[in-house]
């Protein structure tokens, strides 16, 4: 654990301020779930939580299964990572953080494909993918990831790879509800 030298004092209703540079650092928005950890030391831990990170494997499956179907890279993303990959090399893309095209397609809760405009590119940490297709998933009406398919330059998304997208948006969304 590192420590970042700030010091806050909680208020008479319980609160702490996490302040506005750690904040966008480590792309915390109003509304984000906290998750809380104590250890036997007495250290209070606040850990972003992901949704679509506890599907797991399940995640994975999905987007191997999907990858097989389209013929195309898979991708399915929390709102800050990409937590499954298949059909692309995974050591490449598996944990990195989204962009922020794509951070902010889901933050808009778009729909978006090469078809109608340029291909999104997936990751800040390279350049090599784009995504000519992206689902947001939706879960009780917030934006917890995304769903997209890894396009070459040129290529287009057809109609399949548009419909496979929703579909697998909308069911992680049921999914995540419940």
């Amino acid at each position: 654990m590192k420590a970042t030298g700030i010091v806050r004092r909680i208020d008479d209703l319980g609160r702490v301020v996490i302040p506005k540079e750690l904040r966008r650092t480590l792309r915390i928005r109003e509304g984000d779930p906290l998750e809380i950890f104590v250890n036997n030391d007495g250290e209070v831990i606040f850990k972003k939580y992901s949704p679509i990170g506890e599907l797991g494997d399940f995640a994975s499956d999905y987007a191997e299964t999907l990858a097989k179907a389209s013929g195309h890279g898979a991708v399915i993303t929390d709102r800050d990572n990409i937590i499954a990959v298949s059909g692309v090399p995974k050591k490449e893309l598996i944990e990195k953080p989204v962009s922020r095209e794509l951070e902010n397609i889901m933050n808009e809760k778009l729909t978006v494909t090469s078809e109608n405009s340029r291909a999104v590119s997936v990751s800040e940490m390279t350049d090599k993918y784009s995504a000519g297709v992206v689902v947001p998933i939706i879960s009780e009406g917030d934006t917890i990831g995304s769903v997209l398919f890894i396009m070459h330059d040129g290529e287009r998304p057809s109609e399949v790879e548009n419909k496979l997208a929703e579909s697998a948006a909308g069911f992680l969304g049921k999914h995540m509800e419940g």
